[in-house]
This record gives structure tokens, C-alpha cells and sequence, in this order.
């Protein structure tokens, strides 16, 4: 045999295997005969041997004849036709002839020799068709007998009990229609009409009809004919022709196929009903929600009418319904779930008789698998009665076997579960049993969704069902319970008809019940909501959420309403909270864009309120607001602030009080009494769960993390094109927020929960990029835990009661807790910064709060003697109950303990803290570079970034600094850092946001309080500063050595500071008063507000800022109603405090006007009185800029150290021979005190238009009176200076040629302009402007212009240099020079215009140089900028802003500038 035919030999034996690729096989192999190419023998004997392998082979290889036989038959070639006959007949032996007879052509076979003519054999099956299918064998009516008839009827109605069995009937049946001659069909529908009558007797005429009937047909057709009968317009099909219909059914004595097309009405018109149905819903729906017209509602009543008078008359009967109910009764299911498959889902279920049917048949299944695991503690039942079919389905053992029926059952059955609440019960438990076996988790689910869901919908206030449904879903995380309530509410209720309206009709019993709702019909209101919320509560809940985002004083009444819910209503309105907070359809800001939504802030305030006052899960609110900040978006912090307030009691506000900001710094007993606006006693039970869900879920870092990020974010991610002030508004939420937050754990986590949750600092920066504060703030509580479980071993393992002991215990606790923490923020700064302070230093700042620097005494006594006058009333209450009367004495009583006992407890621990700062600062501060850096570097890392934190914070640095101070803590001055903090707050303030101002103006609120307090007494000043190395007066690296008296600041001279900070706060003040721009003029006028009490003490300062806050109100009432509500309130509060002001020369002592010098006149008290305040003047140049200016260089200040110490005799020595040649006889003093009154008029009707400029008239009035009373020169004072003289002329008189020779054209003009206004006083508070921002240069020429150009420049620094040119050259004058400059006095003002106009337009081109080169000096000779909230870019723009705005006003009042400029006061050396 060829090797091809062997192939495909063996390809038949491999396809006997796959019956696919066989018959193409075989087909091939007999087609290679066919052709000849394959002999018949050999191929017979190949499909011999493969006959036996199958048993089919015989009828697949007759399959493949059959083809062969009509394809070789249609072929022109013989021979082909012959080898197929050739290879049928070698095939005879393995294929039987019955098949060939079947499958091949009568041709074929009559070849083949299987039949004998081909003709015959077809005239043969004619024959038997005809037989079959045409010839009817009709019965003869006309022989039976109407006897036999009635003895069949009295034979089926027998009596059943006895022996009686259907197999003995049938015979009886036989002998009937043989006897009578009966028609057998007319038998069989006799049989089944008494069968009807007798429908429970299954037992005995199912088998009956089995012996009794030969075909399926001919029963199907007499059924048909019965249900047909009774299709008549009012005719009712009876339920025993259902029952016996379902009975055959069930027994397959017939097909449903063949009934069912005998049933009405049709699929199609099931159909068309169905969705008729849905529409009419719908419109119902519609005109429920419809706004009507009262003639309208009529019209509708009698529509409704009608249709109802319609819908009474008697629908048509439903025969597939009947038939499915008879199905479900008996219990066959496959049947009556191939009827429901042929209708809309939930039709069939939707008529209560087969809801009904459908819920007894679950009973019966379920039963076992309820007894063994779902049945309660104690509960019993009955036991349904069990069905007596054996094709009934099966009942349920395990978990496993409630797939094969039961679920599938319950979603047919879907909302309908409603008409049995014992089944859904019983579903309900075994879903509880089936959560603690076993993990059939989405089969449950999908029952939740499609059955047990709208079923709760349709059953009508049924408490217990809801509690029941939530103990199975409380098992579920909150994620699956959620995804169902959302199915539940926008997809279950537009399934059905009848969920359509039953919505309709909640959103209208909800409309109903809100309209009515207010604070004094709560109860009765709340309990309606209540039985509204058992069936549907997400519709009620979505329709209140709505009205409480439009109406916020719904909140109150609607919150006590809810206490009638069940817990799964409450969980449900969690779910609609959330969902209605995360609609993407309403925008979260405004329509201006600058302030949040009310609809936000309103559920923000139902959040707070129902979650404190209900017992809700919180988890999936806060992990809302988590994947909100994830996402970049911080408007919903909002939610989380108002839920940790209400719940935790912790309110976090700008706006405290005194008393309550005192009460902050104590114990958490004094906070809870005396620091929060509300009562928080109730608060304990809330708190805790609030702790518990943030634990379980673990989101109380990453909480922290993400608010800490946003919040430096914010500017950048919600920046851009919202409002400077939203942007504000979103960065003070965030940053409340987290402060509110850290502060709710650090109070309520256990000290192992936050050691364990917080990592430490350096992490927290490094890896997280958490800010420094904020990394600190969270970082603090844990170092204090720390602490405080260190010191207690150490107490414990090392026993000793002293105080000594306890302290070095204390000691060597924070050492050991601390020693890692100085290690890890090394990383978070350059390694320069540790070059001038030292990490223990930054550590200690950051770590330590208010707490633990000084106990509120007074705020302790405050709440004591509450506490004693409430005992007291109570003992004086004669009406309260003895009980009442007794508990809240004891209450009070462990209250008034609890505060004394924290008194005491904090007293211990701010003097072991205490303790521990006197030893460690020596180590605090390094002197390897300047003061000035070195106060940089504390103001950059510590004390300006915590001042804005919280207002704790801002009242913790102004006392450290004072702390540091009082603890003589080397290489700290504290003078430069004050004047640092009060000389220029323009850039800080301009870059806060509204709460930072607030904190910031409480910061120097505190500063100024020190201040004020040195200020108001002598020995105060001299107890608290006078020997202190932070009040010295010069600049060296190395310690201090006490000793040294000249080196101090004295008591006047402090005075004459303070007075140069209050009148650089009032420059900074008018100058953002004046910029227009909404943050500048905000932010200063809260911090104005803060610095009150303080702040204005001069006159003339406060008339200046009362008259510029006049000019906002007048400005901002139309535009920008915000910033009049400010300026109004703060221009009431500054009136109200006019009465503490002084003047000037009694807030700092002024010296008398020399007659001679002019320059004296014009340079204010303190240029020759005191040597230390001549000493000023003399050395102001070299040494005021160096305390105003921190961004000089290294070398520059060294310079100025050696020169501070090198000054003083000279300075004092040039003001002796002032002071001693300034007494020129009386008529010469006549002549000029005439020309300067005569001047003074006239400048007064010139300028005294305006309010500024009668106040500084009188002012000036009464300052002259003073100077004329008081001594010129003090004799101490002249005897020092003659001592001094001869010593220090030389380089007095070095100096002023110096100077001379620099500026002779400037010191002739100075000189003219003097004579002219000698005798004149400073002007008042109308020659205060706000500063042009200027680059001060090093160059002698630059700061000439720039003289030149601003005539309101700091009375310490320009104006200062002028004074002490001209007071040196002031002797050395003849009357000659003094009549020629006044004669050219008025060509030198026409000069000075041009040159002024000319050295304007230089600037305005030079400015934003000069700015950048000096902003990069800065930054090179400092490393960092000096504030680290200063925004530098704003420099040029302020300076352009200030010009154009200015420009003409300068213009006009040029003459007046000329005396201004050097009407400045000279202030003395600092340091």
C-alpha cells in the first residue's frame, strides 16, 4: 500500500478519537475510490478493520454514502459512479441494510441489490404516508350509548379511600368503551373533567392518565380546548383546569411548547402591557413633582376618575399567569421559569398570587439550611408544610446549594419580597450565618442589590426589617455597602413601575414634611421623617440634603429630627452625604470666585452635627476628604475641620479672647473650662469613635501628611486664576485644619498609638516634604510623651524626693530623648545655618510650647473661683432636688480638685523646664560670626514661621525671646532682634494670608507688651534690662562681661528706640493704608486691631493713622464692603483709645531748641541733651544702618563694631562745643525767633487745609511750650562733655571736614533752608507718607539722590547723616555766610526742582537694577533671604506703584518737602 494511502489510514484511526475530523476523513479516504486511485478491495478492508473501534462507525460511514451517492450521481463519468456502487456493495458486510435503506437513493439500492425495483418501493412509501398523515379513522357516533357514559361519570366519582386504585379503574374504563362503544377521546376528557372537580387526587388520576392515554397530542389538544372555552370576554378560567394543566405538566405527559400556544393573552400583548405600565408610572410621577395651576388640579381630578372607573372593570383573564401560579404551587419550578422567561422581568412576580406562590416554594427549600444556621438564640417557629412531590426542587443542606435555586428564584422574585416579610427575614440570617462560614460574596450582593433592597422599598414602615437588613450589611466594608446604596437610589427606582411611583409619592410626603419643619414641632415632624426613612430612605434623604444646601437654618431642627432613624438609615445618610459632597454638577466656589460655596458650607455643618450627635460610621467620609486631598482639591477640609470640632470639642480660631488664649497655655482641664467657646464635656463618646475609625482605617498620618503638603501647595495648585483671596481663604482652611487635627491626636491617642504613627522629624521632611512647622507640630506632643515616660523610670529606678534630684532626673531625660532629635534636623537646614546657632538651640524652640514656659496663674484662679461661686449657688438653690443638688456639688467639687491639681502639677514642670534652659544656654548660641547673622538665622528658621502657626505659637515667641533675654543667654541681642521684628513689617504683612495676620498681629501684640512695659518704668527697665548682655550697644563676637556700665543702653535712650519702632510701625501702616491693593490694606488693619492695646501710644502717630483709615472708609464703602467693616471697626476702636495717647515729648524725653544751631531745631529732642543721644547723632551712619539693614556684609559690620566702640567721646565732645557755643545775645534770638513765626504762619495757611496739618499745628504748639520751660542743657551732662572735649577733638573735627568737603553743596542748601525755618517745629501727622522701597547703596553719591528724592525717609538713617554734617559745621558759620545763602535761597529751590525732576527719571530706570543687585547681595551674604515670608519680587512694583501715584502730589507740595526732610529726629545708638 502506497505511503499516502498509509497516511491516511493512519489519519482515520487518529480522527476515530475526534469525532469532528472523522467523517472528513472517511469521506476523503472513499472519495480516492471514487477516483480510481485507491483500490475497493484495499479500502474495504481499511474500513473493516476500523468498524469495530466504534459503535456509531456503521452510521457515519452511511452518512458519508450518502453524500458520495448524490454527488456521483450528478456526474457525467461512469466509471466514478461505478466504483462508488463497487466500494457499497465490498462495504455490505459492515453496514447494515436498514441504514443504507434509510440514507441512500431507491436507484442506489435497487444497484446494490437491496431492494428489488425502485419503482415499487415508492409507490410502497406513498402508501405508508398517506396511512399516517391523511387517512382519518373517524369513531361512529351513532352507535354509543348515553348508559355507558353515566357509568364512567359513577365510576371516576367514586369514593377513592378503600382499595379503589386507578389500574382497577382503567379496566372498569376498557369494559365501558367496549360495552357502550364510547369514544375514546370523549373517555379521555371525561377523565379529565372529573379529574378538574377532583384536582386533589394527583395521586390517583395521574397514573390513570398515564395507563389510560397513547399519545402527548391528542391530551394537549383536549386541554387546549377546555382553556379555549373559557377565553370568552368575560369568561374566568377555573384555578382546578390550572392545577390539572400544571399536574400533566409536571408528570411530562405533555409539553409546555404545545399548551402554551393554546394560552391568552399573547407574548407580544404581555409586552406592550408592561411597558403601558412604566409610562403611566412615569406620569404619575410627573404630575406629583409637577408644579399645578389650581384650575389645572380640577381637570386632572376627573382624568383620574375616569382612568380609575377604567381600571375597575374587570381586567381580562391571564391564562399563562394562572398556570404559572399552579406551577409554583405544586412546585414545578423548570416549568414556571420557562414561563417568566418568556415576560418583562418582574411581570409575572408583580401580581401578588404568584409573589405569594413564589415566597411559599423558597420557604419550603430553604427551611433546613435556616434551621441549621439561620434560626436566633431562643427563637422557634413552625415548620412549613413540606410538599409531597418528588419533582419539586430539591431542599437546600449547605451554603453552596443556595446557587443551583433559591438565588435564582429571589431575582425573579425581586422587589416583590416585600408581600412576605418572614422570608425576607429568613434570607436576611442566613446571609448573616453565611458571612461567618463561608465566601459566596457576590451571589449575596447581587441579592442585596436586585431582591432585599427594593423590597425594603415596597414594604411600608417596617422598623424591624430595616434593623434586620443591617445587621447582614454591617458585616460588609463600607465600599460594597456603598455601591449598593448608590444602585439602590439611581438605578433600582426606574426598573419597575411600581418603584417609580412609589419615589414619587416619598418625594412628596418629603415635601410635605419639610415645609412644616421647625425648631418647635421637632418631635412630631422627626417621627413622620422617621417612618418615611424605613422604606425609602435615600430619596427622603436626597430631597433634605437638597433643601438644607439652599436653607442652612434647616440644619438645627432637621438634625434633632433624625433621632427616630434606624441604623442603617443613618449609614445610608452617610452614603448620601457623600454623595451629594462629591457632586460634580455644582461648583464649590461662588459665582465671584472668592469665597466657598454655601451649599458646601452648609452639609460641612451637617456633617459636624449629625455625625457628633448619631452613631454613624465614619470611615467613608474621611477617606473622602483623604482622596480629595490626594487629588490636589482642599475645598472639602471644610468638612473635616467642622467634623473634628463638633465631635472632639476642639475649635481652632484666630479670634479668642485673652482669658481664653491664657486659659490655652495650661492644663487640658483648664482648656476644656476656660479655652474653647462651647462646652465639650459631651464629648467623649464622639471623640472615640472619631479615634477609632482614623486608627482602623489607618488615616491619621496620611491625613496629616496630605494636609501638610496641600497646604504649601495650595498657592501653586489652586492658584493660577482664582481670587488672591480664595486662594488665602483655602490655605488658612488647610492650615487650621491640620492644626485642629494634630492637636484632636495628640489629645486623644495613647501614647503608643502616636509613637507608633508619627516618624520622626527628619523623616517627616525628607521623605514626606512635610514643613518644617508643620513637621515639628505634629513631632512635639511625642517628644513631650517621650519626656515625660523617661523621667518617670528614671524617678522609679532611682528613688530620691528632693527637688534637686528630680531636676538633674529631668534633665537627664530630656537628654536622652532629645540627643537623636539635635542629630536628625541637622539634615533639614545648610550646613551654614549651624554656624551661628546650634542645633540644640532650634530643637529646644521647636519642641517646647507654651505650656511648659510659664503657668496661667491667674487663668487658674479665674476658673476656681468660678467653680466656688457655682458651689455656692448651688447650696443656696432651695429649689433644686437634694440628689441634683448633691451631684453637682461633688461635680464641682473634683472639678475644682482636677484644676488645682494641674496648677500644681505645671508649676513642677515650668520650673524643671526652666531649670534645664539655664543650663543649656551658654550652648545655645556660637559666636563665630555676627549678632546680626546670628538674629537672621533665629528670625528666618524660628521665630517667623512659628509666630503665624497658631495663636498659642505667637504668644510662645514673643515670650521666648523675652525668656532667652531674661536668661542673659550669650551672643543673643535682644535689642537688634525687637528692631528687627518692629522696622520694616511691610513685606511680612503684605505676604499673610487673613488668620496669619491675625497671629502675627498677636505676636507683636506680646512683643509690644514687653516693650511697653521697659518703656513705662525706669526700674522695670533697669531690674529686667539694664545689666543684661541683650541690651548692649555694640557688636563683638565674644561674650559678655557685665561690667562695662558706657556699653548699655540707657533707660532715655530705650525710650527714644521705642519711639523710632512706633513710628517705623505707623510708616509701614500708612504705606500698606496707601497701596490700594485688598491684601496690604486687609491684613494691616488686622493687625492694627491686634497691637491696640499698645499700639498707637504717640499722638501725632495716631492722628496720622486715624486720618489715612478715614480716607479707607470713605474709598472701600462702595468697592470693597469688607475692608469698610474693617476700617470702620478698627477707626471706632482707635477713637476709643485717643484718651491713652500722649505726646510725643512725653513718651520720650525731647531737648530744648538751641537758638543758634538751626540744625537743632530741626533735629528733634535727644541732639544735644544726654551724651549717650549726641553719641547717636554722631554715629549714626556708621551704626544705625547696620541695625536696620541685616543684609550688610560681614566685613561692613566689623567696621561698624570698631567704629561703635571708637565714637561716643567724639560725638560727645562735638556736641559740648555745640551746646557751648549756642548762646548769642537776645536781639540777634529776637530777629530770628520774629522771621521763624512769621514763616510758620504762612506755611500753616498753606498747609492747614488739611486735618494732619492742624493736628501737628497744635502739637507743635504744645512741644514749643515745652522746649521753652525746660533747661537746655542738662549740667552733668556740660561738665562731661568739658572733660571729654579735648580728647576726642581731633577726630571730630576729621570727621566733619570729611564730610564738608563730600558734600559742600549739599550742606550750603541744608544750611539756607535751616535759617529759613528756624524756630519751626516738626510737622504733625500730615507729613507722614508710606516709604518709596529703595536699593540703599554703600556709594556717598547714591544716597545723596536718593536723599534728595525721598523726603520721608527713617528719621535714624538719612536724615540722620544730614544732622551731623551740619551740626559739625554749625560753629564754624559767619553772619555773612548765613545773609548770602539766604539771599540765593531761592535760586538754590529753583535748582533743586530741575535736579529733582531729573534724578526722579534716573531712578525710575535704575530702580529694578539697583532692587535685583541688592536683593543677590543679600542672598550671597546671607544664604538665605532675612524674612522667610518677605516676597522680594514685590519690591520694583511697589516703588513704580508709589511714584506714579504720588508723582503729582510731590509736585505740588516740593516747597513744604524741603523743610520735612530735615524736620526727621535724631534717634541714638542702639547698640
Amino acid at each position: 500500500m502506497p505511503d499516502r494511502f498509509m497516511i491516511l489510514f493512519l489519519r482515520v484511526i487518529w480522527c476515530l478519537f475526534h469525532p469532528l475530523d472523522l467523517q472528513s476523513a472517511l469521506y476523503e479516504l472513499c472519495w480516492h475510490v471514487v477516483q480510481g486511485s485507491l483500490k475497493v478491495d484495499v479500502a474495504a478492508s481499511l474500513l473493516a478493520d476500523v468498524m469495530e473501534l466504534r459503535e456509531d462507525m456503521p452510521s457515519i460511514l452511511a452518512d458519508v454514502f450518502c453524500v458520495l451517492d448524490i454527488e456521483t450521481g450528478s456526474l457525467e463519468e461512469k466509471h466514478k459512479r461505478d466504483h462508488f456502487t463497487q466500494l457499497v456493495g465490498a462495504c455490505l458486510f459492515c453496514v447494515p441494510d436498514a441504514v443504507l435503506k434509510e440514507r441512500l437513493d431507491p436507484e442506489t439500492l435497487e444497484s446494490l441489490g437491496l431492494i428489488k425495483q425502485a419503482l415499487q418501493f415508492n409507490q410502497k412509501i406513498v402508501k405508508i404516508k398517506t396511512k399516517l398523515f391523511y387517512k382519518q379513522q373517524k369513531f361512529n357516533l351513532l352507535r354509543e350509548e348515553n348508559e355507558g357514559y353515566a357509568k364512567l361519570v359513577t365510576e371516576l366519582g367514586q369514593d377513592l379511600t378503600g382499595n379503589v386504585t386507578s389500574h382497577l379503574v382503567l379496566e372498569s374504563i376498557k369494559s365501558l368503551i367496549g360495552c357502550f362503544n364510547l369514544d375514546p377521546n370523549r373517555v379521555l376528557d371525561i377523565i379529565l373533567e372529573v379529574y378538574e372537580c377532583r384536582s386533589d387526587q394527583d395521586e390517583f388520576f395521574i397514573p390513570l392518565i398515564k395507563s389510560y392515554m397513547c399519545e402527548h397530542q391528542t391530551l394537549c389538544h383536549i386541554l387546549g380546548f377546555k382553556f379555549k372555552f373559557h377565553q370568552e370576554p368575560n369568561g374566568e378560567t377555573p384555578s382546578s383546569l390550572y392545577h390539572v394543566a400544571a399536574a400533566l405538566l409536571q408528570h411530562n405527559l405533555i409539553a409546555l411548547e404545545d399548551l402554551y400556544v393554546h394560552l391568552l393573552p399573547q407574548d407580544s400583548t404581555i409586552v406592550e402591557e408592561h411597558k403601558r405600565e412604566i409610562l403611566e408610572a412615569k406620569q404619575i410621577a410627573r404630575k406629583l413633582t409637577m408644579v399645578v395651576v389650581p384650575s389645572e388640579k380640577t381637570d386632572d381630578k376627573e382624568k383620574d376618575k375616569e382612568k380609575e372607573e377604567e381600571k375597575s372593570e374587570k381586567p381580562p383573564d391571564n391564562q399563562k399567569l394562572g398556570l404559572l401560579e399552579a406551577l409554583l404551587r405544586i412546585g414545578d419550578w423548570q416549568h414556571a421559569q420557562s414561563i417568566m422567561e418568556q415576560m418583562p422581568a418582574y411581570y409575572a412576580t408583580s401580581h401578588k398570587a404568584i409573589a405569594i406562590a413564589l415566597c411559599q416554594l423558597l420557604h419550603l427549600i430553604v427551611e433546613p439550611l435556616y434551621r441549621r444556621a439561620g434560626v436566633p438564640k431562643g427563637a422557634k417557629g413552625s415548620l412549613p408544610k413540606p410538599l409531597w412531590s418528588r419533582q419539586a426542587p430539591p431542599q437546600v443542606e449547605t451554603f453552596e446549594d443556595l446557587s443551583k435555586d433559591v438565588f435564582t428564584m429571589l431575582g425573579y422574585l425581586g422587589p416583590h419580597l416585600s408581600h412576605d416579610p418572614i422570608l425576607f427575614a429568613k434570607i436576611v440570617r442566613l446571609g448573616k450565618s453565611f458571612m461567618k462560614e463561608d465566601s459566596l460574596l457576590s451571589c449575596f450582593l447581587s441579592i442585596a442589590d436586585q431582591v432585599l433592597l427594593p423590597s425594603l422599598t415596597l414594604m411600608e414602615c417596617n422598623a424591624c426589617m430595616s434593623e434586620e437588613l443591617w445587621g447582614f450589611f454591617k458585616l460588609f466594608p463600607y465600599q460594597y455597602r456603598y455601591r449598593l446604596y448608590g444602585q439602590w437610589k439611581n438605578e433600582t427606582y426606574s426598573n419597575h413601575p411600581l418603584l417609580v411611583k412609589v419615589k414619587a409619592q416619598t418625594v412628596d410626603r418629603a415635601k410635605y414634611i419639610m415645609k412644616r419643619l421647625t425648631k418647635e414641632n421637632v418631635k412630631p415632624s422627626g417621627r413622620q421623617i422617621g417612618k418615611l426613612s424605613h422604606s425609602n430612605p435615600t430619596i427622603l434623604f436626597d430631597y433634605i440634603l437638597s433643601q438644607i444646601q439652599w436653607y442652612d437654618n434647616l440644619i438645627t431642627p432637621v438634625v434633632d429630627s433624625l433621632k427616630y432613624l434606624t441604623s442603617l438609615n443613618y449609614d445610608v445618610l452617610a452614603y448620601c452625604i457623600i454623595e451629594a459632597l462629591a457632586n460634580p454638577e455644582k461648583e464649590k466656589m461662588k459665582h465671584d470666585d472668592t469665597t466657598i460655596s454655601s451649599w458646601l458650607q452648609s452639609l460641612a455643618s451637617l456633617c459636624g452635627a449629625v455625625f457628633r450627635k448619631y452613631p454613624i460610621e465614619l470611615a467613608g467620609l474621611l477617606q473622602y476628604v483623604t482622596n480629595q486631598l490626594k487629588a490636589g482639591k482642599s475645598f472639602d477640609l471644610l468638612i473635616l475641620k467642622e467634623v473634628v470640632q463638633k465631635m472632639a470639642g476642639i475649635e481652632i480660631t484666630d479670634e479668642m479672647t485673652v482669658e481664653q488664649l491664657e486659659a490655652m497655655t495650661g492644663g487640658e482641664q483648664l482648656k476644656a473650662e476656660g479655652g474653647y467657646f462651647g462646652q465639650i464635656r459631651n464629648t467623649k463618646k464622639s471623640s472615640q469613635r472619631l479615634k477609632d475609625s482614623l486608627l482602623d482605617h489607618e488615616l491619621a498620618l496620611p491625613l496629616c501628611l496630605l494636609m501638610a503638603q496641600q497646604r504649601n501647595g495650595v498657592v501653586f495648585s489652586e492658584g493660577g486664576e482664582k481670587h488672591l483671596k480664595l486662594v488665602g481663604k483655602l490655605y488658612d482652611q488647610c492650615h487650621d485644619t491640620l492644626v485642629q487635627f494634630g492637636v484632636f491626636l495628640a489629645s486623644n491617642l495613647s501614647t503608643e498609638d502616636y509613637i507608633k504613627r508619627v516618624p520622626s522629624v527628619d523623616i517627616l521632611c525628607n521623605q514626606f516634604h512635610t514643613p518644617h512647622d508643620a513637621a515639628f507640630f505634629l513631632s512635639r506632643p511625642m517628644y513631650a510623651h517621650q519626656i515625660l515616660s523617661k523621667y518617670d523610670e528614671l524617678k522609679k529606678a532611682e528613688k530620691g524626693n528632693r527637688q534637686q534630684q528630680k531636676v538633674h532626673k529631668y534633665i537627664a531625660a530630656c537628654e536622652q530623648v532629645m540627643a537623636p532629635v539635635h542629630e536628625a534636623v541637622v539634615s533639614l537646614h545648610p550646613p551654614k545655618v549651624w554656624d551661628d546657632i546650634r542645633p540644640q538651640f532650634y530643637a529646644t524652640f521647636w519642641s517646647l510650647t507654651m505650656y511648659d514656659l510659664a503657668v496661667p496663674q491667674s487663668a487658674y484662679d479665674r476658673e476656681v473661683n468660678k467653680l466656688k461661686t457655682q458651689i455656692k449657688a448651688i447650696d443656696e438653690n432651695t429649689e433644686m432636688p437634694l440628689n441634683k443638688k448633691k451631684k453637682e456639688k461633688e461635680r464641682c467639687t473634683a472639678l475644682l480638685d482636677k484644676l488645682l491639681e494641674e496648677e500644681k502639677k505645671q508649676l513642677e514642670h515650668v520650673q524643671r523646664v526652666l531649670q534645664r534652659l539655664k543650663l543649656e544656654k551658654d550652648n545655645w548660641l556660637l559666636a563665630k560670626s555676627t549678632k546680626n547673622e546670628t538674629i537672621t538665622k533665629f528670625l528666618q528658621l524660628c521665630l517667623f514661621p512659628r509666630c503665624v502657626f497658631s495663636a498659642i505659637d505667637a504668644v510662645y515667641c514673643a515670650r521666648f525671646v523675652e525668656l532667652v533675654h531674661q536668661q542673659k543667654t550669650p551672643n543673643f541681642c535682644t535689642l537688634l532682634c525687637y528692631d528687627r521684628v518692629f522696622s520694616d513689617i511691610i513685606y511680612t504683612v503684605a505676604s499673610c494670608t487673613e488668620n496669619e495676620s491675625r497671629r502675627y498681629g498677636r505676636f507683636l501684640c506680646c512683643m509690644l507688651e514687653t516693650v511697653t512695659r521697659w518703656h513705662s518704668d525706669k526700674t522695670t527697665y533697669e531690674k529686667e534690662c539694664g545689666n543684661y548682655p541683650g541690651f548692649l550697644t555694640i557688636f563683638r563676637a565674644s561674650g559678655f562681661d557685665g561690667g562695662n556700665k558706657a556699653d548699655q543702653l540707657d533707660y532715655e535712650n530705650f525710650r527714644h528706640v521705642v519711639h523710632k519702632w512706633h513710628y517705623k510701625l505707623t510708616k509701614a501702616s500708612v504705606h500698606c493704608l496707601e497701596t490700594g491693593e485688598y491684601t496690604h490694606i486687609r491684613n494691616i488693619l488686622i493687625v492694627l486691631t491686634k497691637i491696640l492695646p499698645y499700639y498707637p501710644k504717640v499722638l501725632n502717630l495716631g492722628q496720622a493713622l486715624e486720618c489715612r483709615v478715614h480716607k479707607i472708609c470713605q474709598e472701600e464703602k462702595e468697592k470693597r464692603p469688607d475692608l469698610y467693616a474693617l476700617a470702620m471697626g478698627y477707626s471706632g476702636q482707635l477713637k476709643s483709645r485717643k484718651v491713652h495717647m500722649v505726646p510725643e515729648n512725653e513718651f520720650h524725653y525731647k531737648e530744648p531748641v538751641s537758638s543758634i544751631n538751626p540744625g537743632g531745631l530741626q533735629n528733634g529732642p535727644g541732639n544735644t541733651g544726654k551724651p549717650a543721644a549726641a553719641a547717636a547723632s554722631a554715629t549714626s551712619k556708621n551704626e544705625e544702618g547696620t541695625a536696620e539693614d541685616a543684609e550688610k556684609s560681614k566685613d561692613k559690620s566689623q567696621v561698624a563694631q570698631k567704629t561703635a566702640s571708637k565714637n561716643p567721646t567724639a560725638v560727645n565732645k562735638a556736641s559740648s562745643s555745640s551746646n557751648g557755643s549756642s548762646t548769642p545775645n537776645s536781639k540777634e534770638k529776637e530777629d530770628k525767633e520774629k522771621s521763624g513765626k512769621e514763616k510758620k504762619e504762612k506755611k500753616e495757611k498753606n498747609s492747614g487745609s488739611t486735618p494732619e496739618a492742624k493736628a501737628g499745628g497744635k502739637e507743635k504748639q504744645k512741644e514749643e511750650k515745652a522746649g521753652d520751660n525746660k533747661e537746655k542743657t542738662p549740667k552733668a551732662d556740660k561738665d562731661k562733655r568739658k572733660d571729654e572735649k579735648k580728647d576726642e577733638k581731633s577726630k571730630t573735627d576729621g570727621k566733619s571736614t570729611d564730610k564738608e568737603s563730600s558734600k559742600e553743596r549739599d550742606v550750603s542748601k541744608e544750611g539756607k533752608q535751616k535759617e529759613s525755618s528756624k524756630g519751626e517745629k516738626p510737622p504733625g501727622p500730615g507729613s507722614l507718607k508710606s516709604p518709596v522701597p529703595r536699593a540703599e547703596g554703600a556709594e556717598s553719591e547714591r544716597e545723596q539722590k536718593r536723599r534728595k528724592l525721598d523726603t520721608h525717609s527713617s528719621p535714624s538713617h538719612s536724615s540722620a547723616v544730614k544732622h551731623h554734617a551740619n551740626h559739625s559745621t554749625a560753629p564754624t558759620k559767619t553772619e555773612a555766610d548765613k545773609k548770602e545763602s539766604e539771599k540765593s535761597r531761592d535760586r538754590s529751590k529753583e535748582r533743586e526742582k530741575k535736579e529733582d525732576r531729573k534724578d526722579r527719571k534716573r531712578d525710575y530706570s535704575n530702580a529694578e537694577r539697583e532692587m535685583s543687585q541688592e536683593a543677590k547681595r543679600r542672598k550671597d551674604e546671607n544664604g538665605t533671604s532675612e524674612f522667610a515670608l518677605m516676597l522680594p519680587h514685590l519690591f520694583v512694583s511697589f516703588a513704580l506703584l508709589k511714584e506714579s501715584r504720588h508723582d503729582k502730589e510731590k509736585s505740588e507740595k516740593k516747597r513744604d518737602s524741603t523743610g520735612t526732610k530735615e524736620d526727621k529726629k535724631q534717634y541714638p545708638l542702639m547698640f
